[in-house]
């Protein structure tokens, strides 16, 4: 199972490192540079606040599946024809919620529009996740990692022309980049449908309320985690927009140095989307997971540690090169929210695990106290610190919440190897902090200084022990 992680780890990363930073930095940059701040600032808003209530979408039913489909692959044709439209039903219910919402906290005629659309995407992007969750089910990676990818293949194709191609007498406007990823996600959907259609043999689509009731309530649990987990990842940007009355320009500044944050956390969010299924029928079988936890963390946590310490150093060279105009503030937002990273891998592996133990009333109580702190902090520190107070509510949240998750799964699991794995990445985590230091007082041009650290890390994490090359290799070859 080792060797099936690695390799398919190194696929679904090589295909989106060479896409989605390029939508993230480049297209989505371009498009906030083009339009504003404030504007996209507006926008972000909206798609965050969607983005809170899409539990209503699934009601935790994709991670179920993941789990189910992977242990039981014979349910796939019988589950996929019910399941389709009951997520249909609840797009229903998730547009009607978000449009009351909405109206009822003050939006005005052009925001409801704005989001609708968004909404309607959003539903796009959770079916696209049920299909993928099928089809990792069954283990096939390869097929899971170009659909991961595919969206904002046909994102950056159609915006591309737009943005550099000066094919069109007018500039683009938020809208059209909103028009733009509705129908690159409409097509993703299409052909991920027709994949699993053909895997799962002929379907007859039904509804059935009892089979709908019995897979709401196995679901109900992780749909819980789910609408938790979203409201303190997301709630920051929405009530930054509400408490702040500046049309959006702070939750410009929070978008711009979350950019990357977000970029970047697509490598922990694959990583984990090859995890569940993995652990889930490891666990059924009764195998140990306790080396593919520590490969995996160690692996994570080390590349979380050089990106976040490269960027508190780099920071204010970094949004230079990214955004035109003033960009102190967002540096000084930036500093903190990179320092994320470190918590969302650490959950991306212990959450998982716990995950797909069925230790969800764990995990929903830890993600219950996490949206409890994010909330009562945001409410203190936005009104004070603005951006910067949402940011380090952010990095208190995201290191509270895997803290507990470590603590519960090394009561569950009673690994041997946790307090030596965790002293080695100390080591590591200190070296690496003096290591981009000094990287930064190097005669070079900054970029040539960062690449610089880049090489040093890696030597560094070698003679710590963090990458055993030889041992990676020899998984990779016996598995």
């Amino acid at each position: 199972m080792k060797k099936t992680f690695i390799t398919n780890l190194i696929l679904v990363l090589t295909l989106n490192l060479s896409i989605k930073p390029f939508w993230i930095l480049g297209i989505d940059v371009k498009v906030q540079n083009l339009v504003g701040k404030t504007e996209y600032g507006t926008y972000a808003a909206l798609l965050s606040f969607a983005y809170v209530f899409c539990i209503i979408l699934d009601l935790g039913i994709t991670n179920f599946n993941n789990r189910n489909i992977a242990q039981n692959t014979h349910l796939l044709s019988k589950h996929f024809s019910r399941v389709v439209i009951l997520k249909l039903l609840l797009a229903v219910v998730y547009l009607v919620v978000c449009a009351i919402i909405g109206y009822s906290i003050g939006y005005d005629m052009r925001r409801m529009k704005l989001l609708m659309i968004l909404c309607f995407i959003m539903f796009l992007i959770s079916f696209i996740l049920y299909l993928r969750s099928n089809i990792s089910g069954m283990h096939l990676f390869k097929t899971d990692s170009v659909l991961s990818a595919l969206d904002r293949i046909i994102g950056i194709a159609i915006c591309a022309p737009f943005l550099w191609g000066h094919f069109f007498a007018t500039k683009m406007d938020i809208m059209d980049y909103v028009y733009i990823q509705l129908g690159a996600y409409s097509l993703t959907a299409v052909i991920a449908f027709i994949i699993v259609v053909r895997k799962a043999g002929f379907i007859r689509f039904e509804w059935t309320r009892t089979f709908s009731l019995m897979i709401l309530k196995k679901s109900f649990p992780f749909a819980i985690l789910v609408m938790l987990m979203s409201f303190y990842n997301r709630i920051d940007q929405v009530m930054l927009e509400r408490l702040i009355h500046d049309n959006g320009a702070q939750t410009g500044i929070y978008v711009q140095a979350g950019r990357m944050l977000e970029a970047i956390n697509m490598i922990a969010f694959l990583a984990a989307g090859l995890l569940l299924p993995i652990f889930s029928r490891m666990l059924k079988f009764g195998e140990s997971v306790e080396s593919l936890v520590k490969v995996s963390f160690t692996l994570l946590f080390a590349l979380a540690v050089v990106i976040a310490s490269g960027c508190c150093f780099y920071a204010e060279d970094i949004m230079h090169m990214l955004y035109v105009g003033d960009v102190s503030e967002t540096a000084t937002v930036f500093r903190i929210l990179m320092c994320c990273f470190m918590g969302t891998t650490t959950q991306y592996v212990f959450g998982t695990l716990l995950t797909a133990n069925g230790n969800l009333k764990y995990l929903n109580i830890i993600a219950g106290c996490g949206m409890s702190v994010n909330i009562i902090a945001n409410l203190i520190l936005i009104p004070h610190f603005q951006a910067t107070g949402a940011a380090i509510t952010s990095l208190m949240t995201q290191l509270l919440v895997p803290g507990i998750q470590i603590f519960v799964a090394q009561r569950i699991f009673k690994f041997k190897i946790i307090t030596r794995m965790m002293l080695t990445l100390l080591v590591f985590a200190i070296g690496e902090i003096g290591i981009a230091y000094f990287s930064t007082h190097l005669p070079f041009d900054w970029k040539l200084s960062f690449v610089v650290m880049i090489g040093i890390s890696g030597i560094w994490a070698l003679a710590t022990g963090i990458v055993n090359i030889k041992s990676l290799l020899k998984t990779v070859k016996t598995g």
